[in-house]
């Protein structure tokens, strides 16, 4: 529980070590670091029982720059939240996206259960808490609009996808790799 505590309130003392390491358990990961959950834009309207829950799930992962986080076509087991640093995102179409603090990635796999649609790798250094698939839902159940938040992060990145292709001179529908269905709205 002193853990738990100490991840909270920011109490625990945290060595940051530049280490090269893959995103799963292993020595890039830490259980309890210098992280207050409750300055986390998404975790801001959690009470102090659904934050030590968070807690209890999430693992920090500290990446130099360069680290390849997730490949595209590779199984996807992990849910990334950016705490600190810059991440780019490839999605083989136009020009990388960049993350930054607050944004998330991985979610599509976890949701869909297709392999990774993206590379993602770090730009500068990155502090990241890691939610594994076995406790993805607990993010559902204890993060109020956690749903919404998906939801609305996923459009977004449907339509600037769809911009993007358009710029390039493909059709929104194949942008999203299908075939323009005239009893679509958009």
């Amino acid at each position: 529980m002193e853990l738990v505590s100490g991840m909270m309130d920011g109490s625990l003392s945290y060595e940051l070590k530049n280490r090269l390491a893959p995103p799963f358990p292993g020595p890039g990961f830490q259980r309890g670091a210098k992280t207050k959950l409750k300055e986390v834009p998404m975790f801001e309207a959690c009470s102090e029982r659904q934050l030590r829950r968070i807690a209890r799930i999430a693992r920090i992962f500290d990446a130099p720059a360069g680290t390849v986080i997730t490949r595209i076509g590779e199984p996807g087991n992990e849910f990334y939240l950016i705490l600190d640093g810059m991440v780019s995102v490839d999605l083989s179409m136009g020009k990388p996206v960049s993350l930054r603090p607050g944004e998330f990635f991985g979610e599509m796999s976890l949701l869909d259960g297709y392999p990774r649609s993206a590379t993602v790798v770090a730009d500068t250094p990155v502090r990241l808490l890691v939610i594994d698939r076995e406790n993805f839902s607990v993010l559902h159940r204890e993060v109020p609009d956690f749903t919404q938040i998906l939801l609305v992060t996923l459009s977004r990145r449907v339509r600037q996808t769809e911009q993007r292709s358009e710029q390039m001179g493909a059709t929104p529908a194949q942008a999203r790799g299908s075939k323009p269905n005239p009893g679509w709205a958009e």
